[in-house]
Protein backbone atom coordinates (compact mmCIF):
# COMPACT_ATOMS: atom_id res chain seq x y z
CA UNK A 1 0.00 0.00 0.00
CA UNK A 2 1.43 3.37 -1.01
CA UNK A 3 1.64 6.38 1.25
CA UNK A 4 -1.52 8.58 1.11
CA UNK A 5 0.16 11.50 -0.65
CA UNK A 6 1.33 9.49 -3.66
CA UNK A 7 -0.34 9.68 -7.04
CA UNK A 8 -1.31 6.49 -8.78
CA UNK A 9 0.13 7.84 -12.04
CA UNK A 10 3.58 6.31 -12.84
CA UNK A 11 6.66 8.43 -12.25
CA UNK A 12 7.82 8.53 -15.82
CA UNK A 13 4.57 9.85 -17.30
CA UNK A 14 5.38 13.40 -16.31
CA UNK A 15 7.56 15.52 -18.58
CA UNK A 16 10.54 15.88 -16.30
CA UNK A 17 11.52 15.94 -12.64
CA UNK A 18 12.70 19.42 -11.73
CA UNK A 19 16.02 20.24 -10.15
CA UNK A 20 14.64 23.09 -8.03
CA UNK A 21 14.74 23.06 -4.24
CA UNK A 22 13.45 21.24 -2.24
CA UNK A 23 14.62 18.14 -4.08
CA UNK A 24 12.33 15.24 -4.83
CA UNK A 25 14.06 12.06 -3.75
CA UNK A 26 12.81 8.92 -5.41
CA UNK A 27 13.31 5.85 -3.26
CA UNK A 28 13.79 2.73 -5.32
CA UNK A 29 12.66 -0.26 -3.33
CA UNK A 30 12.37 -3.94 -4.14
CA UNK A 31 8.54 -3.70 -4.09
CA UNK A 32 8.17 -0.26 -5.70
CA UNK A 33 7.43 -0.99 -9.38
CA UNK A 34 6.02 1.13 -10.95
CA UNK A 35 7.46 4.15 -9.18
CA UNK A 36 4.81 6.73 -8.28
CA UNK A 37 5.06 10.52 -8.45
CA UNK A 38 4.71 12.55 -5.27
CA UNK A 39 2.21 15.43 -5.36
CA UNK A 40 4.59 17.78 -3.62
CA UNK A 41 8.35 18.07 -4.23
CA UNK A 42 8.81 17.91 -0.48
CA UNK A 43 7.21 14.46 -0.18
CA UNK A 44 9.65 11.57 -0.28
CA UNK A 45 8.45 8.35 -1.77
CA UNK A 46 8.55 4.92 -0.24
CA UNK A 47 6.67 1.65 -0.50
CA UNK A 48 5.04 -0.09 2.42
CA UNK A 49 5.90 -3.56 3.58
CA UNK A 50 3.62 -6.50 3.07
CA UNK A 51 2.14 -5.99 6.53
CA UNK A 52 0.81 -2.54 5.58
CA UNK A 53 3.12 -0.60 7.89
CA UNK A 54 5.07 2.20 6.25
CA UNK A 55 8.83 1.84 6.11
CA UNK A 56 10.70 4.91 7.37
CA UNK A 57 12.48 6.88 4.68
CA UNK A 58 16.25 6.44 4.97
CA UNK A 59 18.36 9.42 5.96
CA UNK A 60 20.28 11.23 3.20
CA UNK A 61 23.76 9.81 2.63
CA UNK A 62 26.45 11.41 4.74
CA UNK A 63 29.00 13.57 3.00
CA UNK A 64 32.08 11.52 2.14
CA UNK A 65 35.57 12.95 1.89
CA UNK A 66 37.41 11.06 -0.82
CA UNK A 67 40.88 9.85 0.11
CA UNK A 68 43.23 9.30 -2.76
CA UNK A 69 44.48 5.77 -3.37
CA UNK A 70 47.56 7.01 -5.21
CA UNK A 71 50.39 6.10 -2.83
CA UNK A 72 53.34 6.64 -5.18
CA UNK A 73 53.99 9.25 -7.85
CA UNK A 74 53.46 7.78 -11.36
CA UNK A 75 56.06 10.25 -12.65
CA UNK A 76 59.03 9.65 -10.34
CA UNK A 77 57.98 6.82 -8.01
CA UNK A 78 58.32 8.81 -4.78
CA UNK A 79 55.68 8.48 -2.04
CA UNK A 80 52.76 10.88 -2.18
CA UNK A 81 51.16 12.82 0.64
CA UNK A 82 47.64 14.15 1.02
CA UNK A 83 47.53 17.92 0.81
CA UNK A 84 45.37 20.75 -0.50
CA UNK A 85 47.32 22.38 -3.37
CA UNK A 86 47.39 26.16 -3.69
CA UNK A 87 44.22 27.41 -5.32
CA UNK A 88 42.41 24.12 -4.67
CA UNK A 89 39.89 23.16 -2.01
CA UNK A 90 40.19 19.38 -1.93
CA UNK A 91 42.77 16.94 -0.64
CA UNK A 92 44.94 15.58 -3.44
CA UNK A 93 47.78 13.13 -3.77
CA UNK A 94 50.89 15.32 -4.02
CA UNK A 95 54.33 13.88 -4.75
CA UNK A 96 56.66 14.40 -1.78
CA UNK A 97 59.62 14.73 -4.16
CA UNK A 98 58.69 16.43 -7.43
CA UNK A 99 55.55 18.13 -6.12
CA UNK A 100 53.34 16.91 -8.94
CA UNK A 101 49.61 16.87 -8.10
CA UNK A 102 47.74 13.71 -9.12
CA UNK A 103 43.99 13.90 -9.72
CA UNK A 104 41.53 11.01 -9.66
CA UNK A 105 38.54 11.23 -11.97
CA UNK A 106 35.29 9.21 -12.16
CA UNK A 107 35.19 6.16 -14.42
CA UNK A 108 32.79 5.87 -17.33
CA UNK A 109 30.75 2.66 -17.59
CA UNK A 110 28.90 1.95 -20.84
CA UNK A 111 26.45 -0.75 -21.80
CA UNK A 112 23.48 -1.82 -23.87
CA UNK A 113 19.84 -2.46 -23.14
CA UNK A 114 19.29 -4.93 -25.97
CA UNK A 115 15.70 -5.27 -27.21
CA UNK A 116 14.51 -8.34 -29.12
CA UNK A 117 10.96 -9.64 -29.60
CA UNK A 118 9.66 -7.42 -26.78
CA UNK A 119 12.28 -8.83 -24.44
CA UNK A 120 15.60 -7.60 -23.03
CA UNK A 121 18.94 -9.40 -22.98
CA UNK A 122 20.52 -10.03 -19.57
CA UNK A 123 23.77 -11.75 -18.58
CA UNK A 124 24.39 -13.67 -15.33
CA UNK A 125 27.77 -12.67 -13.95
CA UNK A 126 30.61 -15.19 -13.74
CA UNK A 127 32.91 -12.78 -11.89
CA UNK A 128 32.87 -10.71 -8.73
CA UNK A 129 31.40 -8.43 -7.64
CA UNK A 130 27.83 -9.77 -7.72
CA UNK A 131 28.77 -13.25 -8.96
CA UNK A 132 25.69 -15.16 -10.14
CA UNK A 133 23.43 -12.12 -10.41
CA UNK A 134 21.89 -10.71 -13.58
CA UNK A 135 23.00 -7.55 -15.34
CA UNK A 136 22.89 -5.70 -18.62
CA UNK A 137 26.07 -6.20 -20.68
CA UNK A 138 28.24 -3.25 -19.62
CA UNK A 139 31.76 -2.34 -18.58
CA UNK A 140 34.42 0.35 -18.46
CA UNK A 141 34.97 2.57 -21.46
CA UNK A 142 38.39 2.13 -23.06
CA UNK A 143 40.67 4.93 -24.24
CA UNK A 144 40.28 5.46 -27.97
CA UNK A 145 36.63 4.43 -28.33
CA UNK A 146 33.36 6.32 -28.23
CA UNK A 147 30.71 5.50 -25.64
CA UNK A 148 28.59 3.78 -28.31
CA UNK A 149 31.59 1.75 -29.50
CA UNK A 150 32.40 0.75 -25.94
CA UNK A 151 28.82 -0.30 -25.23
CA UNK A 152 28.75 -2.44 -28.38
CA UNK A 153 32.13 -4.00 -27.51
CA UNK A 154 31.03 -4.88 -23.98
CA UNK A 155 27.88 -6.51 -25.34
CA UNK A 156 29.93 -8.56 -27.78
CA UNK A 157 32.36 -9.59 -25.02
CA UNK A 158 29.77 -10.50 -22.38
CA UNK A 159 26.96 -11.89 -24.53
CA UNK A 160 28.68 -12.66 -27.87
CA UNK A 161 25.96 -10.49 -29.38
CA UNK A 162 26.52 -8.22 -32.37
CA UNK A 163 24.24 -5.22 -31.87
CA UNK A 164 23.14 -2.03 -33.57
CA UNK A 165 22.85 1.04 -31.35
CA UNK A 166 19.40 2.64 -31.53
CA UNK A 167 19.65 5.60 -29.15
CA UNK A 168 20.99 6.65 -25.74
CA UNK A 169 18.57 5.67 -22.98
CA UNK A 170 20.03 6.74 -19.63
CA UNK A 171 22.90 8.52 -17.93
CA UNK A 172 23.29 7.58 -14.27
CA UNK A 173 25.82 9.28 -12.00
CA UNK A 174 26.99 7.50 -8.83
CA UNK A 175 29.18 10.05 -7.01
CA UNK A 176 30.03 7.90 -3.97
CA UNK A 177 31.91 5.30 -6.03
CA UNK A 178 33.08 7.67 -8.78
CA UNK A 179 31.18 6.12 -11.68
CA UNK A 180 28.99 7.49 -14.45
CA UNK A 181 26.91 5.10 -16.57
CA UNK A 182 25.70 5.63 -20.13
CA UNK A 183 23.24 2.97 -21.29
CA UNK A 184 22.16 2.68 -24.92
CA UNK A 185 19.12 1.01 -26.41
CA UNK A 186 20.25 -1.51 -29.01
CA UNK A 187 18.92 -4.30 -31.21
CA UNK A 188 20.44 -7.64 -32.22
CA UNK A 189 21.80 -7.75 -35.77
CA UNK A 190 21.24 -11.51 -35.68
CA UNK A 191 19.38 -13.68 -33.19
CA UNK A 192 22.63 -15.27 -31.99
CA UNK A 193 24.01 -14.73 -28.49
CA UNK A 194 25.82 -16.84 -25.93
CA UNK A 195 27.76 -16.37 -22.66
CA UNK A 196 31.14 -14.69 -22.95
CA UNK A 197 34.07 -15.38 -20.58
CA UNK A 198 32.57 -13.15 -17.85
CA UNK A 199 29.03 -14.59 -18.04
CA UNK A 200 27.52 -17.82 -16.72
CA UNK A 201 24.56 -17.56 -19.06
CA UNK A 202 22.62 -15.09 -21.19
CA UNK A 203 18.86 -14.96 -21.69
CA UNK A 204 16.04 -12.82 -23.07
CA UNK A 205 13.46 -11.74 -20.49
CA UNK A 206 9.95 -10.41 -21.01
CA UNK A 207 9.44 -7.23 -18.98
CA UNK A 208 7.21 -8.97 -16.44
CA UNK A 209 9.82 -11.69 -15.97
CA UNK A 210 12.86 -9.50 -15.29
CA UNK A 211 14.47 -10.90 -12.08
CA UNK A 212 14.52 -7.65 -10.09
CA UNK A 213 15.35 -9.56 -6.89
CA UNK A 214 18.48 -10.98 -8.55
CA UNK A 215 19.95 -7.96 -10.36
CA UNK A 216 23.59 -7.13 -9.80
CA UNK A 217 23.85 -3.35 -9.41
CA UNK A 218 21.84 -0.29 -8.48
CA UNK A 219 22.45 1.20 -11.93
CA UNK A 220 20.92 -1.85 -13.60
CA UNK A 221 17.91 -1.83 -11.27
CA UNK A 222 17.26 1.84 -11.98
CA UNK A 223 17.70 1.45 -15.74
CA UNK A 224 15.36 -1.53 -16.02
CA UNK A 225 12.69 0.04 -13.80
CA UNK A 226 12.71 3.17 -15.93
CA UNK A 227 12.64 1.18 -19.17
CA UNK A 228 9.80 -1.04 -17.96
CA UNK A 229 7.67 1.97 -17.06
CA UNK A 230 8.45 3.69 -20.35
CA UNK A 231 7.43 0.67 -22.43
CA UNK A 232 4.22 0.19 -20.47
CA UNK A 233 3.38 3.89 -20.82
CA UNK A 234 3.96 3.74 -24.57
CA UNK A 235 6.66 6.43 -24.57
CA UNK A 236 10.37 5.65 -24.27
CA UNK A 237 12.34 8.64 -23.03
CA UNK A 238 15.93 9.58 -22.23
CA UNK A 239 16.64 9.58 -18.50
CA UNK A 240 19.16 11.25 -16.22
CA UNK A 241 19.47 10.80 -12.47
CA UNK A 242 21.94 10.67 -9.60
CA UNK A 243 22.14 7.43 -7.62
CA UNK A 244 22.96 7.96 -3.95
CA UNK A 245 24.50 4.80 -2.56
CA UNK A 246 24.88 4.28 1.16
CA UNK A 247 28.41 4.06 2.46
CA UNK A 248 29.56 0.49 2.94
CA UNK A 249 26.63 -1.14 1.12
CA UNK A 250 27.32 -4.03 -1.23
CA UNK A 251 26.85 -3.44 -4.98
CA UNK A 252 23.84 -5.78 -5.13
CA UNK A 253 21.99 -4.50 -2.03
CA UNK A 254 18.58 -3.54 -3.44
CA UNK A 255 17.83 -1.27 -0.46
CA UNK A 256 21.16 0.55 -0.36
CA UNK A 257 20.37 3.54 -2.56
CA UNK A 258 17.90 6.16 -3.66
CA UNK A 259 17.85 8.53 -6.60
CA UNK A 260 17.79 12.31 -6.98
CA UNK A 261 17.38 14.81 -9.80
CA UNK A 262 15.52 12.49 -12.13
CA UNK A 263 14.89 14.00 -15.57
CA UNK A 264 12.93 12.19 -18.30
CA UNK A 265 12.68 13.86 -21.70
Amino acid sequence: MLLPLLRSRPLLLHRAARLSSPRTRLLLRRDALPLPLARSPAVRMAASSGSGASSPAPAPPAAVVHKSKIKFCPACGSPTKLAIPDGDEKMRAVCSSCGRVHYENPKMVVGCLVEHDNKVLLCRRKIEPAYGLWTLPAGYLEVGESTAEGASRETLEEACADVEIISPFAQLDIPLIGQSYIIFRARLKTSNFSPGPESLECALFALDDIPFDSLAFSSIIVTLRMYTEDVKSGSIKFHYCTINKRLGASPSDLRSFDIDNHIAV
